[in-house]
């Protein structure tokens, strides 16, 4: 496993980092997440992503009670907050950030955050309250470093000329072969001012796998069948979607590699990024998916791949 500085940070985190939406408590069972995270621990994953809607507090539950046997500095420990948890407890006010922190650290059985995210961005309030709040938590001990999760330029931006609060080291966006949208204007703000990537759904929702192909029906045991889990995938499911997807398969075959670990191969090209966030149901895939660090795709290759999804 390779490790990358998490922007200007102290913290060095695997490059595949393991996280929780959709599934451990809530769509994977207790005793197969547990499982999934001891690969995870096995193969040299120490970031683990997470957040306190997952489940309303239930992912969070989780990794509290499985992490327990693990030394606190042996990983990573990421969580976020913003969306409602209650009909009155939502948003990045810095009531909500005390409380949520608080609650998440109970859930957590933690007394600190390596990585504290805001999920979303509050229009409702205003960003120097926001600001404010986390550099009093990071003040306290109770959090070290502080990120956000699809937030735009602008709005980056806008933090950043902020003077005397906490920076933000982190930015957690939506990035894979099927959706490059941050490459336009957030890496390369994020590039230039210490903050690194954490990408959510690289594989997008699995269908980089391979695994679901045009006039087929998806695999039994597969997310887009869960419908605890299948939530946003059928963007992905069209059949000129498939079509394109299933021409990666001779790529990945000549270089003697899954289809998975070249979707993650190529999000890892990215200097900026720090971790790409994987999801499995099972220990095998988190196997499979940790082998992906260290694999270099040549120019050719990443033409192929363009050639491929772009026409």
């Amino acid at each position: 496993m390779i490790y990358r500085q998490l922007g200007n940070s102290d913290l060095e985190v695997s490059e595949i980092a393991l996280g929780s939406w959709l599934t451990y408590g809530v769509g994977v069972e207790a005793r197969r997440s547990r499982e999934c995270l001891a690969a995870a621990f096995d193969c040299g994953i120490n970031f683990i992503d997470t957040a306190n809607i997952y489940g309303k507090g239930a992912a969070e539950s989780f990794l509290g009670e499985s992490l327990k046997g693990h030394a606190r500095h042996s990983y990573v420990l990421a969580t976020k907050l913003f969306f409602p948890m209650t009909e009155t407890d939502q948003g990045l006010s810095k009531d909500q950030i005390h409380k949520q922190l608080n609650d998440s650290l109970r859930r957590l059985r933690t007394d600190h955050i390596d990585l504290y995210q805001c999920h979303r961005f509050d229009e409702n309030t205003p960003l120097e309250e926001t600001m404010q709040a986390l550099s009093e938590v990071v003040a306290s001990g109770k959090v070290r470093y502080v990120g956000f999760s699809e937030w735009t330029a602008a709005q980056i931006q806008a933090a950043m000329d902020i003077p005397g609060v906490v920076p933000f080291v982190s930015s957690q966006p939506q990035y894979s072969m099927l959706y490059r949208a941050p490459e336009a204007e957030v890496m390369p703000l994020c590039a230039s001012n210490g903050i690194s990537q954490i990408v959510w759904s690289p594989l997008a929702q699995g269908v980089l796998t391979g695994k679901y192909r045009k006039g087929e029906a998806p695999p039994a045991d597969s997310r887009a069948v869960d419908p605890k889990m299948n939530i946003f995938i059928d963007q992905w499911l069209g059949d000129e979607m498939l079509e394109r997807v299933d021409g990666l398969r001779p790529i990945a075959k000549e270089l003697g590699i899954s289809m998975t670990q070249l979707a993650l191969a190529w999000v890892l090209r990215q200097p900026n990024l720090a971790a790409a966030i994987i999801g499995a149901s099972r220990p095998a895939q988190v196997l499979e998916n940790a082998a992906a660090s260290g694999i270099k795709l040549d120019d050719d290759t990443l033409l192929a791949i363009e050639e491929t999804l772009e026409g």
